[in-house]
């Protein structure tokens, strides 16, 4: 069970985004991002070594706002192999130093995530300890599936984790999608959930789309 403390970090975490996201290939803002937290969930991880979070952002700094799907790992030491994945560090007043990872490179996310569509894990509130988060929905078809990420793509319509038999995309640039709106087409599953606009209201839509061989 992850444990949510009530304190500081330097650098924050938008503070850390704000210079990152313009070099990923599926940003879509201006060089100078204007970002504010949207919404998010968070999952545990069983050893309890590595923080997980899913964050949304918006960008305020275009014509249009735009949100996006960030999913984020906080770990107390380098993770070996993945230094083009790292978005920065950040001092915790609590845990002291973390690095913090594009969770989409990161294998424990990545197997947490898979947990999630097999439904042996639970989404977790952003901001609350041990507090199961029900707005977070999720199916798939043709699991369970393996733990182990083969690959990893970072393309313009997001971020592609493949296992054997399926690939899950994230959604880095999310859309809003109306009540019972389909799935892509070719699409087994979904993870989707919430996040507020900058007028404060409330959308919904596919953070992570599934497809199986």
């Amino acid at each position: 069970m992850a444990v949510i403390h009530r304190t500081t970090l330097s650098p924050t975490k938008l503070e850390l985004l704000a210079p990152w996201l313009p070099t990923r290939p599926w940003y879509a803002g201006s060089a100078s991002p204007v970002l504010d937290r949207s919404g998010g969930f968070r999952l545990d991880d069983p050893q309890g070594e590595v923080g997980i979070e899913f964050m949304v952002v918006t960008d305020t700094s275009g014509a249009e706002p735009v949100a996006y799907f960030v999913p984020l790992t906080y770990r107390g030491a380098p993770l070996a192999g993945t230094e083009d994945a790292l978005v920065g560090t950040t001092e915790h007043g609590v845990l002291g130093k973390r690095w913090v990872y594009d969770g989409g490179h990161d294998p424990v996310l990545a197997e947490r995530l898979f947990a999630l569509l097999d439904g042996r894990a639970e989404p977790q509130a952003q901001s609350e300890t041990d507090t199961p988060d029900p707005t977070i929905t999720h199916s798939s078809t043709g699991g369970p599936f393996g733990s182990a990420v083969a690959t990893v793509a970072d393309g313009p319509e997001g971020t592609d984790l493949s296992v054997t038999g399926a690939t899950l995309r994230l959604n880095r640039v999310l859309r809003p999608a109306g009540d019972g709106d389909p799935l892509p087409e070719g699409a087994t599953g979904h993870v989707s959930g919430p996040w507020r606009t900058p007028e404060e209201a409330e959308v919904r839509g596919a953070f992570a789309v599934l497809r199986t061989a």
